[in-house]
């Protein structure tokens, strides 16, 4: 949009009294509290209420200046939504003191973070399925859970999620082993202008970017290479193409494959033959040390550090190289009170990481001293 030519109030009342002022005989009184004052203020001012009223008008008819709500109607006149919330998921432990009798965790059972903000609910591995049981003899048992509400919010640091809302019958305490991965927020604005510019790039189909755009909207966090005119095995294969899949985890599950699978199928090119996989997971293994001033508590900024170095590599994407630098600056960047990194090896070396393609690299071992 090119450049309005928006006026202050203090413009607007210079103007008018300078137009007055040329065409008067005599000097105009324009004082505080005179009645020529009081006129051209009071016009200034409704004159700044339509000029708002404009410039909101030609903000919200154009999908670069728009936002929120008033984006989402305007790309829905074109069939075109915003890739909602993805909730969080993994994996709690049950576990108990005196492991005699029989224990059942149904499904639907509560658990929240120690300060209560965020809650999750056991959820089925399979269809049907109504509970877990801890056989008797058995201390703890391992089950999966997903957030209550959607959001990056949900994502939690390993043993923060420790309350049960309510009680389970022969069950003491809960607790998540593993970081809590997967939830991302709702399509922001630009990166839903982003996509709809993909998805006119795409109208085509059967082209590289029409594939790229139906990739991108099977779920929100979603990453994705595609390798062309070779198979899975590194073969040439002339009219072939593989997705390697992944969702953050390193290891997407079936379903999300399937949704893939058939996003490309309605977008392919006839006869042209493909794959979808899950990426071959590298795992990072990496020991850090590191000092802190006089005044800060080490081990706390140890997790914080230790956290930095896991989100870093938690967004790598397939093909991505992992850089042994990067590695540095994500300490650094952790706390002010990082004053040196003194040692780092990344899988016993101090090389980068690379990945190919099919390769994803994911967070292995990390020591933080």
């Amino acid at each position: 949009m090119s450049s309005l030519n928006v006026k202050s109030f203090t413009e607007l009342v210079g103007e008018q009294v300078t137009a007055i002022q040329a065409r008067a005989a005599k000097l105009v009184d324009f004082s505080i509290g005179s009645i020529l004052r009081s006129l051209a203020e009071s016009n200034a001012g409704v004159v700044m209420w339509l000029q708002q009223l404009i410039v909101k008008l030609l903000v919200t008819t154009r999908a670069a200046t728009c936002s929120g709500e008033d984006l989402d109607s305007w790309m829905a006149d074109f069939g075109f939504f915003r890739r909602s919330a993805v909730q969080a998921a993994g994996n709690v432990t049950f576990s108990r003191l005196t492991p005699a009798s029989q224990a059942l965790i149904p499904v639907g059972t509560k658990i929240t973070t120690l300060d209560g903000t965020q809650s999750y609910t056991v959820i089925a591995d399979r269809p049907g399925q109504s509970g877990y049981i801890i056989a008797a003899g058995v201390i703890s048992l391992e089950v999966p859970v997903r957030a209550d509400t959607a959001g990056a919010a949900g994502n939690a640091q390993p043993g923060t999620v420790t309350l049960i809302t309510g009680s389970v019958l022969y069950v003491d305490k809960v607790t998540n082993p593993a970081a809590f991965v997967g939830g991302q927020d709702a399509e922001s604005d630009d990166d839903f202008r982003a996509r709809f510019r993909m998805w006119i790039a795409s109208l085509s189909k059967a082209t590289r970017a029409a594939i790229a755009f139906a990739l991108s909207n099977v779920q929100r966090g979603v990453s994705f290479t595609l390798t062309e005119n070779v198979s899975w095995d590194g073969r040439p294969q002339p009219g072939y193409f593989y997705a390697v899949i992944d969702d953050g985890s390193g290891m997407p599950p079936r379903e999300l494959l399937d949704r893939a699978y058939r996003a490309i199928d309605a977008v392919r090119g006839f006869t042209i033959a493909f794959g979808v996989f899950r990426p071959v997971v590298i795992y990072a293994k990496v020991i850090l040390s590191f000092k802190t001033g006089n005044e800060a508590d080490h081990s706390k900024v140890a997790g914080l550090v230790e956290a930095a170095v896991s989100q870093y590599i938690a967004d790598l994407q397939p093909g991505q190289l992992l850089a042994y630098t990067r590695i540095i600056r994500a300490a650094y960047a952790a706390s002010p009170l990082v004053t040196n990194v003194t040692y780092l090896t990344l899988n016993d070396g101090n090389a980068d990481l690379a990945a190919s393609p099919k390769q994803v690299i994911r967070k292995g071992q990390i020591t933080v001293s």
